[in-house]
């Protein structure tokens, strides 16, 4: 532990890989901002299959894949054996604070810095419906009273695990929005998957239950009847691909519902895009959405739990609607109204500044720097004592 408040911190920063997903490109933005304001970072993933590094760092992000700091053994001694290297790593860093995102790193984060390093903990969806499995649920609500702090992205995700985590000190900081995105490879243009005169809704994630695509393509299926101009495109790769696809061709649709896959240019998609639609079940803090709102892209999003109704001003800067029937009427209405998606879009462009990278990296900081300045006092206070 070190002995003051420091004016520059030392973050050891954990989370499960550094391959796509809405985590790792926080994860990646937070510690590029902390290193370009001087502080020393360690980024480590701690996944014993290594992966690559999808993301771009910063020249002072020192990336260290703890499966690198394993050896070899019997297969059921690997878990401990990492186990025993992260405390190790934790121990040889001695970092002011361990940053963890995702609940299977957090539980560990939190047992292997005990007496180390003070651990701040990161739930990255609503876990009222992450599907982490009944162990891990149980280790969760035992282990976060013991973290330093445990970070909701929404008011609602606090409040949840206040009341499942007891002793959990939770706070509230919302996911940054990364504007203008960096362009990534694989590209692939809009205009090599539909004319450039066609106006589109775009959807982006994952091809998972969770982000109700079915449910836009039925929608769709009812809106073409009243444009027939418009396409669908679904951005994302996932296990849902055949089902959706089947779904489709069903339907009728595989000249109007586009699927192209994963793609690393979504900037010049959301530059392109007409109307952007978010219809997941639930969420986290949707990237996607404030993402599409950076870019002035008029938004009607489900007020799915959590994420939406946190970043939304209903009527103002998007619509947001509790059902998958007021979802289909709004999409139409909006399609219907272009001064309406204008002025819309010109109101969610104000996100780039109240999300922007600057501000949320401050609030992190300060969160780091106040619980260093307590941990002084208590130090303070000891010595009075002794």
């Amino acid at each position: 532990m070190h002995p003051s408040s420091p004016s520059r911190l030392h973050i050891l920063f954990l989370v499960s890989s550094m391959e796509t997903g809405g985590a790792e490109r926080v994860a990646a933005a937070l510690c590029n901002s902390w290193a370009e304001g001087g502080n020393e970072v360690v980024l480590m993933p701690t996944f014993s299959g290594k992966g690559e590094c999808h993301y771009q760092l910063a020249a002072g992000v020192k990336l260290d894949y703890l499966s690198d700091h394993v050896k070899e053994g019997p297969r059921l001694l690997r878990p401990f054996k990492r186990f025993m290297a992260l405390r190790r790593a934790i121990r040889e860093y001695n970092p002011h604070v361990v940053v963890s995102f995702l609940t299977h790193v957090n539980v560990v984060a939190i047992l292997a810095g005990h007496r180390l390093a003070p651990v701040i903990v990161s739930e990255r969806n609503f876990a009222a419906f992450d599907r982490v499995g009944f162990p891990w649920k149980i280790l969760r609500r035992l282990t976060y009273r013991r973290a330093r702090a445990v970070v909701a992205q929404t008011t609602v995700g606090a409040g949840w695990l206040n009341a499942h985590c007891p002793g959990a000190r939770t706070c509230v900081i919302p996911n940054p929005v990364t504007w203008p995105l960096p362009k990534l490879p694989p590209s692939l243009q809009p205009g090599d998957v539909l004319a450039h005169d066609r106006k589109f809704v775009l959807a982006v994630g994952r091809l998972h239950e969770q982000k109700g695509f079915d449910h836009l393509i039925r929608i769709f299926a009812d809106i073409v009847e009243y444009h027939s101009d418009w396409h669908l495109v679904n951005i994302g790769e996932g296990p849902e691909r055949s089902t959706l696809e089947n779904l489709r061709h069903s339907l009728g649709l595989d000249d109007r519902v586009h699927l192209p896959g994963r793609v690393g240019n979504l900037a010049d998609w959301y530059g392109r895009a007409t109307l952007y639609t978010l219809t997941s079940r639930f969420e986290g803090f949707p990237n996607t959405l404030i993402e599409a709102m950076s870019y002035g892209l008029p938004v009607v999003s489900m007020n799915c739990p959590t994420g939406p109704a946190d970043i939304i001003i209903h009527g103002e800067n998007g619509i947001l609607v509790d059902s998958y029937d007021d979802l289909r009427l709004k999409l139409i209405d909006v399609m219907d109204a272009s001064e309406e998606r204008l002025r819309m879009g010109t109101e969610a462009i104000n996100i780039r500044k109240t999300l922007s990278i600057k501000s949320i990296s401050a609030r992190w900081l300060d969160l780091f720097r106040r619980l260093a300045e307590a941990d002084l006092r208590q130090d303070v206070d000891n010595s009075k004592i002794t």
